[in-house]
């Protein structure tokens, strides 16, 4: 063997790409050889349009296997509904102006610069300012706190820093992959410290499977999972996990080599697959579509470790790739016209619906409630007061200091969310719902104090949850997690300030809402519809 291979041999890139300019590149002569010129302008330029287009554009083969849903006969009422409602979401957000997740994310890029390829230097700034003006200029949402000390944070207000790594590879070209990622998605991120022992087919299986299930509904499925065995370190092995949910390493090799090369297992890909069809999870509410697809890259490793990472790619599928070349500034061409993949008539999905009046008193709505089985599919219209984290907080606090619960807390549902910004002439910005889980911890307290009787969000919760709504009579209610575009156009008809603006997008806010959609999943009986799916 040579001493040197590349860890990551890949294929040909096969990407549609569009043009941007050629202005900001050009060539020059340097020690006999073309010189690639890059202007900081070109790389801003990119930076700018790619951050951009993937907060309201999806690449046609994810768009592609959300309407294959839709023509299975085999999914589920369930599962054809969250996949209509994930495309008619993609419609809205492809309009540019509604982001397609209210979580617009952290910004993540990672460059290849040839070694032809010359700068002035600040590339990672005239990207950073890229990713700025995108934010700054669309209606997307500000997400990265500065810690000001360990204890107290605050809001950089600009998207900003995002995660830049730049390396060095190939000749006359810049290459880039740009991805906002969402905190949903990036919680379900995970790194088992293996040991060489579970190198065998059953026992390998046996952990991935336990860790499948760990992932849950919170990041808004259906996923594209990503599974890597090995690594010669385990920042490696989770670098490569995230990399192979934007199908970055899809032209892998298929076999492995002496040469020590990564390569794509597909007969454990299609494995894996099955058995998360089998599990019974689906597009969220149960059924089969709980990944779209699965990507099982095996590494090196030390003989002593076995890092083993897991992660998904949402319903919020963010990337895409841009090049500079000599020829100019080129990015991916995404789906502009995701229309196209709805079906030619709407038709009723998801089975039966109780409508719901919000504006009766609380005591009115959970006696309604009380007679549907979890799982009922579930039309919201009325009063909801949204809170998260940090108004949770607030008001826990004043719950220990003996103050009531706000009368807001205890006449409402709750909903767990933080919307995006909210464009002109719209009543609402994209605002779909938050991980539930992150509130389990409130809910007993609150409960006990009257307040939180209906909570409102994605995902499933902790045994915690179900005992407090079975001991207090509560209800949480699952939003479908990724339309937060056709939410904000369609369901949002009014939001106001209630309380603690200071905490900018997580403040509490009271919406009116007309045809929310929602299903029952833990009801006051002691009920958990995920834990049937073994997710609790």
């Amino acid at each position: 063997m040579s001493a040197y291979a590349p860890l990551f041999p890949l294929g040909k890139d096969e990407t549609p790409y569009r043009k941007l300019t050629d202005k900001g590149v050009r060539v020059e002569k340097f020690d006999g050889e073309d010189i690639l010129v890059v202007a900081p302008e070109a790389i801003r330029l990119l930076a700018e349009t790619a951050m951009g287009d993937i907060n309201h554009l999806l690449r046609p083969g994810h768009l592609a296997q959300l309407r294959k849903i839709l023509d299975d006969p085999e999914a589920t009422g369930n599962d054809k509904f969250v996949a209509f409602d994930l495309l008619k979401n993609a419609n809205i957000a492809a309009g540019g102006v509604l982001p397609m997740c209210q979580d617009t994310g952290t910004a993540i890029i990672l460059g290849k610069k040839g070694r032809r390829v010359f700068t002035k230097g600040g590339d990672e700034a005239a990207l950073a300012q890229g990713v700025k003006d995108a934010y700054e200029k669309r209606n997307l949402r500000y997400s990265q706190l500065a810690p000001l000390s360990m204890f107290e944070e605050k809001n950089t207000a600009t998207n900003l820093p995002a995660q830049i790594d730049i390396f060095e590879e190939g000749e006359d070209y810049y290459k880039f992959l740009f991805m906002a990622k969402g905190g949903g998605s990036a919680n379900k991120t995970y790194l088992v410290q293996g040991v060489p022992s579970m190198l065998n087919h059953d026992r390998l299986l046996e952990v991935l499977k336990k860790q499948i299930l760990g992932l849950g509904t919170a990041a808004c499925p259906p996923y594209h999972l990503a599974i890597v065995i090995g690594g010669l370190s385990a920042e490696l092995n989770l670098k490569t996990v995230k990399l192979a949910s934007a199908r970055y390493l899809d032209a892998l090799p298929t076999e492995g080599g002496a040469d020590a090369h990564a390569f794509r297992d597909l007969t454990l890909e299609a494995e894996i697959h099955k058995l998360t069809q089998d599990l019974g999870v689906g597009a969220q509410f149960g059924g089969k579509y709980f990944c779209h697809d699965v990507r099982v890259i095996r590494l090196p490793r030390h003989g002593a470790s076995l890092p083993i990472g897991i992660g998904v790619s949402c319903s919020a599928d963010r990337q895409c790739l841009g090049k500079i070349t000599r020829d100019g500034v080129f990015i991916e061409e995404l789906e502009h016209n995701p229309a196209k993949y709805l079906p030619e008539v709407e038709t009723e999905l998801g089975g039966d619906v109780v409508k719901i009046d919000l504006n009766q008193p609380m005591k009115d709505v959970l006696a309604t409630l009380t007679r549907y089985p979890v799982k009922t599919r579930l039309s919201l219209t009325g009063t909801i007061i949204v809170a998260r984290d940090l108004a949770h907080a607030k008001i826990r606090e004043r719950l220990e200091k003996g103050e009531p619960m706000p009368d807001y807390l205890k006449n409402h549902p709750v909903y767990y969310a933080g919307p995006a910004k909210t464009p002109a002439n719209y009543a609402s910005g994209s605002f779909g719902p938050t991980t539930a889980g992150r509130m389990d911890a409130y809910v007993d307290l609150f409960q006990s104090h009257g307040g939180s009787m209906v909570m409102l969000a994605k995902g499933n919760r902790s045994a915690q949850v179900t005992d407090a709504c079975k001991k207090h009579g509560g209800f949480y209610l699952g939003s479908i997690g990724g339309p937060a575009a056709r939410l904000a156009r369609d369901c949002i008809k009014k939001v106001e300030l209630v309380e603690y603006p200071e905490l900018g997008m997580e403040a509490i806010w009271k919406i009116e809402v007309e045809d929310f959609p929602a299903f029952i999943v833990v009801d006051d009986k002691g009920n958990d519809f995920f834990k049937e799916l073994n997710l609790v």
